[in-house]
């Protein structure tokens, strides 16, 4: 009989944590998860899921305008949030619905309440009662950031763009990084007449050209992109909020929307009194097993901030179970992790960025061009394409791809990088026509050298 109420407890319901149980389950462990919210967590229920569907949704309008260029006696209507909305929270339902079936044939004891750790082998839950565990892993997440400022408590978080009654005529977003742009998008297209108001560049840590390129498409969307600016307070009159931009008029929205970054969710989950160390964005410290300096607590996922993506925490949990109940150790690679931004144009990106090489010597491969889907339509979009090589080893270090379906191109350009092609195996391979792809394995002369 085991001295502990299950082998493995873990708190949290999200991509990382559900897998880390599932797999531990099947090897024979008893396993316990407590999830506060729904099972699933940011990217099933407030995150990538119904973020994808709200992309899919606001592209319908150029999509009917391409239509009409091809000869489509093409009309659309106004976007009735109120029927896409109630498919949505039925699609969540659903998933969440998998997610636990998933736990429960797994074997897998769920508790739908808050979980704190209370020692380095003992939870306690909201419910009042306290379990022990072997190993605990930690797999909570994180959530949006919101700066302290007066009138903060006026402002959206990407958690509440999901829980619109209707949607805004107009809308501030405040931020520069993926998410801030992916909303901009997204709203521009279902309608709303959007401003993105940052301190500083947007996009800011993506390739350079390759984020100048979306950003002057959004703005000839229609988008207004503004950088430099500060708000000092935000004030709340009836259904109308305004912001007050330091040295600056006051402007007035419908919804003012804050994607200021995410930090890990440790806050009150009791790691400090057990002991568990972390980090100054209160991230959990681990090492390469996912290990905290507490032998039996470990992490996965967006609350040790390594890297903040869905597969990744799925990885990352799956490596964890495998090495501690199946007893074949294994590691998550954080190496050449391809991902996809899903802003309008898409992006998708991996590896080392021009900047990053910049000094190293390596060679930098660009091709841009109007795609012949949109250049037949008359539209003014372009592509890019670009390739970071080596100029040692001729190893490809970079792709970054700026375009319709970059998000698809990527995946396949990964496999390539993670074994290690070089240049001439990507120029050994004979292109596909006529695709927007086949520019990646027909660009023969470097545009530059860095």
């Amino acid at each position: 009989m085991s001295d502990f109420d299950f082998d493995l407890f873990v708190i949290g319901g999200g991509s990382g944590g559900v897998r880390a149980a599932r797999i531990a389950a099947g090897y024979g462990a008893k396993v316990g998860l407590a999830e506060e919210y729904r099972m699933g967590g940011t990217c099933v229920i407030r995150g990538c899921v119904p973020k994808k569907l709200m992309v899919y949704a606001s592209g319908y309008p150029e999509a009917v305008k391409e239509a009409q260029a091809y000869g489509w006696d093409a009309k659309i209507g106004a976007f009735d949030w109120g029927i896409f909305h109630g498919k949505l929270e039925a699609e969540l339902d659903r998933l969440e619905g998998l997610y636990r079936k998933g736990q429960e044939g797994a074997g897998v004891s769920i508790h739908d309440c808050r979980a704190t750790v209370a020692g380095p082998h003992e939870v306690a839950l909201a419910d009042g009662r306290s379990v022990t565990a072997k190993h605990i892993l930690i797999a909570v997440g994180g959530k949006p950031f919101v700066p302290q400022f007066d009138g903060c408590e006026h402002v959206l978080t990407s958690n509440d763009m999901f829980k619109f009654k209707t949607l805004p005529k107009k809308m501030l977003i405040v931020g520069g990084g993926y998410i801030a742009c992916e909303f901009a998008g997204i709203m521009n297209g279902l309608g709303t007449e959007v401003s993105v108001l940052n301190r500083s560049p947007f996009l800011r840590g993506f390739d350079a050209e390759s984020r100048d390129v979306i950003i002057g498409q959004m703005e000839r969307a229609g988008i207004t992109m503004r950088t430099g600016h500060v708000i000092d307070r935000v004030t709340k009159t009836g259904e109308s909020v305004t912001v007050h931009i330091a040295g600056e008029a006051e402007e007035t929205y419908d919804a003012v929307l804050y994607a200021t970054g995410r930090v890990p969710l440790t806050e009150g989950l009791g790691l400090e009194a057990a002991g568990v160390k972390l980090g100054q964005r209160g991230e959990v410290l681990v090492d390469e097993w996912s290990q905290t300096n507490v032998p039996s607590i470990f992490a996965v996922g967006d609350v040790t901030d390594r890297i903040q993506l869905t597969p990744v925490a799925i990885r990352e949990g799956h490596a964890f179970a495998d090495t501690v109940f199946g007893a074949t150790p294994r590691k998550m690679d954080h190496d050449l992790v391809a991902s996809a931004v899903f802003t309008q144009p898409e992006f998708g990106t991996c590896g080392v960025t021009e900047e990053e090489a910049k000094g190293t010597g390596a060679d930098i491969y660009t091709s841009s061009f109007r795609p012949m889907k949109s250049l037949f339509a008359g539209n003014d979009e372009k592509v890019l394409l670009k390739l970071i090589v080596d100029q040692k080893t001729q190893v490809v270090t970079g792709c970054h791809i700026v375009g319709p379906d970059a998000g698809e191109m990527i995946q396949m350009v990964a496999i390539a990088m993670k074994m290690g092609a070089t240049k001439a195996q990507f120029d050994a391979t004979c292109a596909v026509h006529p695709t927007m792809a086949e520019e990646l394995v027909t660009m023969r002369n470097p545009t530059r050298s860095v």
